[in-house]
């Protein structure tokens, strides 16, 4: 009697361990599912009036570089620019407050925020956004 529940248990827990056949389908749908859209800053820390000489240059690669300035007197803060979401001849940029990795504060709390978009040899159009306002519009020529 011991040994046939021994037997029973060990080809119960035998088929317990083979996988379905549905388990590859579920698995190859679950590969196939589009990532989640990037999320974005909505709201804006930075007046429009303290924002200011924003630029757009392509580089020797023809990547474009942004760069401008921003005020913010909470020097535990600094003015940064996120990652860039590039659609065919247009770039966006986000404006954001990020934590002072600085260890002290930028001259006159104006913060040189700077970034160079990868694979933007296409760019045309370049928008710095911060939240869901537009900061500037930076026209670039094509190459």
């Amino acid at each position: 009697m011991r040994r046939s529940i021994l037997v029973l248990a060990a080809l119960f827990g035998a088929a317990g361990c083979s996988q379905s056949a549905d388990q590859p389908a579920a698995n190859t749908a679950t590969a196939n599912t589009a990532a989640p859209a990037k999320k974005h800053p909505t709201y804006c820390f930075f007046k429009t009036a303290d924002t200011k000489a924003w630029a757009a240059s392509r580089g020797a690669d023809g990547n474009v570089a942004v760069k401008g300035q921003a005020h913010l007197p909470d020097r535990r803060y600094m003015a940064a620019l996120g990652d860039a979401e590039v659609e065919g001849d247009k770039a966006t940029l986000w404006l954001t407050m990020a934590p002072n990795t600085t260890g002290s504060g930028a001259p006159g709390d104006v913060w040189d925020a700077a970034a160079t978009i990868p694979d933007s040899k296409e760019v045309e159009k370049v928008t710095v956004l911060c939240g869901k306002k537009s900061v500037a519009e930076l026209p670039l020529k094509k190459r």
